[in-house]
């Protein structure tokens, strides 16, 4: 990489002064936010001609040369004498290889199909007001204690997890109170609605 920064690079100051570079390094390392921005001033010039050239997209080559200083500011102290230049030029490769691959990883999520639909059950549709408006009556034709672990799980789309902390009860119990919920909810619409519910859920 070394080798082929020196070729590829026309900057008379992209390698920087290399004494003052290493100083600034140290104080970066440190935590001296000034030497950053000196160390930024020395070389962000040649970096974003160089990444420009690579990617024709200027919002990319701003966020990479960002996230390079910022790669600078936490690993200074990993610095171990090397061509300043060039192990800047390493970060901020790097950097654009990462951001080239997350842009790739982008655009597959694009084109994927979208997942199909799940047919909700007959108790969820009630739930979610989306075919039943008579929610109240069904749920309180339910045992109250089945009817909380209803509510938090379905009604207030809960985890397992979430509804037996925010109810006070084991998981287990959740899960087992949520079946019977179901049941007995399902029982409480085929009463109040015969046809539409009757049916599998």
């Amino acid at each position: 990489m070394g080798g082929r920064w020196e070729n590829d690079d026309t900057h008379a100051d992209a390698g920087g002064d290399a004494g003052g570079d290493a100083a600034l390094l140290r104080a970066v390392a440190a935590g001296d936010a000034s030497a950053l921005a000196e160390l930024y001033d020395r070389h962000a010039g040649w970096l974003h001609a160089r990444l420009a050239r690579r990617c024709t997209d200027p919002e990319v080559v701003r966020e990479v040369l960002q996230d390079t200083f910022v790669t600078v500011w936490r690993s200074a102290a990993g610095h171990r004498g090397q061509q300043t230049g060039g192990w800047l030029w390493t970060i901020a490769a790097r950097r654009l290889v990462d951001a080239r691959r997350v842009q790739e990883r982008a655009a597959r999520v694009e084109t994927l199909p979208a997942p199909a639909a799940v047919a909700p059950s007959a108790e969820d549709r009630v739930l979610t007001a989306l075919e039943y408006g008579d929610v109240g009556t069904a749920l309180d034709r339910i045992s109250p204690e089945l009817r909380e672990v209803l509510r938090a799980t379905v009604v207030d789309g809960l985890s397992t997890r979430e509804a037996a902390r925010l109810l006070g009860i084991p998981e287990g119990t959740v899960k087992s109170r949520a079946l019977r919920a179901r049941a007995e909810l399902r029982a409480a619409l085929t009463q109040l609605n015969p046809s539409p519910a009757g049916g599998p859920a």
